[in-house]
């Protein structure tokens, strides 16, 4: 009877617990362009646990997570913005909300999603919550005139910052008042094409396509207004072909230094954050568009344009040369580190595949298949400016 009653007791419990669910914090999502879906990772187990169709065109999709990393919200290129329970592995909601889009981003205290447009230019603010529209601002630069907006990235305060690619400025909007965004302008230069916040929140840099160098705002001390710096970064008096355009989100800063892919060049420039001067120049083995740092910052991958997209090349950050160069797999598109950097992930395009590495040993760990995957991004991002 008291075995019967003890057994009776540890079923009451269970049942009054509840489902087990897995925690948050090291999941993730891949992003598989060719079939409008999300497979959801797990990256300790190094598998995937759900997949999840009906994304629209994702052919340049990018993800943010709410503050608890339960939600992710994927921002695709028709326009449609998808928040997705991570633990559910399910769509909560799915809204149109542009004809032609590029990402977005989410507030610091996580209320607010912003998604950054190119048709019709500008960007919109939305609920997370319930993806409700709070306000939007057209990027009109001029009378009558939009632009494309790019390099949409968080900064403290409840700020977003961004570029205006036809409208040559930096635009910083505070949404403390969601319903009613105030913003500041800012000259910046021809054709700024992407843009960054430095991890600290401080600085939000613009790289220029019409020119050399990059735009830089000082979060900290708006009124400065923009600056030129690194007037050299780009394609110089000879103007070389450029296979792709290196995104600036890949830009990585570690031990006081940043590393830049150089447009158009097959070498990884060296910047000292603290006087935004060039100190160095890293040869490597193709047009860089990716270089980033694995979390401690000792080593830093990079990824290169056509021809050269199957290769990847490490740097050691305290050599200061590249360390460890190998073929991994054909288009490798992203990489991403697991949230401690014991591993790093990368999508192999054209191979249809994710691949997992140690970073220490650069032994592989394993795969996962995937139609052909882009970007990849982990729950870790959840606690990051400007991710």
């Amino acid at each position: 009877m008291r075995l019967f009653f003890g057994l009776l007791l540890s079923l009451l419990l269970t049942a009054c617990a509840g489902p087990q669910t897995r925690g948050t914090g090291d999941l993730g999502l891949i992003i598989e362009r060719a079939s409008g879906r999300v497979t959801l990772v797990d990256t300790t187990a190094r598998q995937p646990y759900a997949r999840i169709d009906g994304l629209g065109d994702l052919s340049h999709a990018s993800a943010v997570y709410s503050r608890d990393g339960r939600y992710a919200f994927v921002f695709g290129r028709d326009g449609g913005l998808t928040k997705i329970d991570m633990l559910e592995g399910r769509i909560v909601k799915r809204v149109m909300q542009s004809g032609n889009a590029i990402g977005g981003s989410i507030s610091q205290d996580g209320r607010i999603v912003v998604a950054q447009n190119y048709t019709p230019g500008g960007i919109k603010a939305f609920d997370a919550a319930t993806l409700e529209l709070l306000s939007e601002v057209p990027a009109e630069y001029a009378p009558g005139k939009l632009s494309k907006v790019v390099g949409l990235a968080d900064a403290p305060g409840n700020k977003f910052a961004y570029a205006l690619f036809e409208g040559g400025e930096i635009w910083v909007t505070d949404f403390s008042d969601p319903r009613q965004p105030q913003t500041q302008r800012f000259p910046a230069g021809i054709q700024p094409y992407d843009g960054l916040v430095t991890p600290d929140g401080r600085y939000f840099l613009a790289g220029l396509f019409g020119e050399d160098g990059v735009a830089m705002v000082d979060l900290w001390q708006p009124e400065r207004g923009a600056r030129k710096i690194l007037e050299n970064y780009g394609r110089g008096q000879e103007k070389l072909p450029v296979f792709k355009m290196p995104h600036l989100r890949g830009w990585s800063v570690a031990q006081g230094k940043a590393y830049l892919p150089a447009i158009g060049r097959h070498e990884v420039l060296v910047v000292d954050v603290a006087t935004w001067k060039e100190v160095g120049r890293i040869p490597v083995r193709g047009q860089p568009v990716f270089v980033m740092a694995r979390p401690d910052g000792r080593q830093a991958w990079v990824n290169f344009a056509f021809p050269d997209n199957g290769k990847m090349d490490v740097i050691d950050t305290l050599a200061g040369k590249v360390v460890h160069a190998f073929e991994p797999g054909k288009g490798i598109l992203h990489m991403e580190f697991s949230p401690r950097g014991e591993n790093v992930w990368l999508s192999a395009r054209d191979d249809n595949k994710v691949l997992i590495y140690d970073t220490a040993t650069f032994t592989r760990l394993g795969e996962i298949a995937a139609d052909s995957p882009s970007g990849i991004f982990f729950t870790a991002r959840a606690n990051r400016i400007g991710f």
